[in-house]
């Protein structure tokens, strides 16, 4: 069992970091309902994962890492999340922006969401403006393929978003 003090600095480290964990959810879970039960599920294994964080590495890096495998593990698992957007469910890049701008987030979005799990988990963390070893070490990807894989996205979301 926890002491209060280590429960008080969980609660508040997930406080600080609920950001990059709502991203996760909004990533791989499409509808309110599935990104609420993915966050809580994403909390119960940090939890139970906590005691064994030594300061290691960043505390962002550790959580994305469990985050991450935490969503592809549910996907495999429960196959309940749905594979693609939705038009309504697309998060927007500002609310107030209209016109063509807008346009090209929603087809971005649309292209990443035909991504596979680990195509969106690199796609996430570039648009975080993670540098390769931080990919390298939450996704435990080697920086020679994290690069082949980025060109390869980039390619297949430029290939997406041109056929719209």
């Amino acid at each position: 069992m926890a002491d209060h003090n280590t429960e008080k600095e969980f609660e508040r480290r997930i406080s600080e970091y609920s950001a990059m964990i709502h991203k996760v959810c909004r990533m791989y879970a499409y509808t309110e309902a599935d990104r609420q039960d993915l966050f809580q599920e994403i909390v119960i294994h940090l939890w139970k994962a906590y005691p064994k964080f030594r300061d290691e590495s960043k505390f962002s890096t550790w959580l994305y890492r469990v985050a991450l495998n935490t969503a592809v593990t549910g996907l495999r698992k429960q196959k309940k999340f749905i594979t693609s957007y939705e038009a309504e469910h697309l998060p927007h890049h500002v609310a107030d922006e209209k016109g063509a701008e807008e346009e090209q987030w929603i087809q971005l979005y649309e292209a990443i969401a035909q991504l596979s799990e680990i195509e969106k988990a690199i796609v996430m963390l570039y648009m975080e403006g993670r540098n390769y070893d931080e990919m390298e070490e939450i996704l435990g990807i080697s920086q020679g393929t994290l690069r082949v894989k980025m060109t390869r996205i980039k390619d297949k979301l430029r290939q997406l978003t041109k056929n719209k």
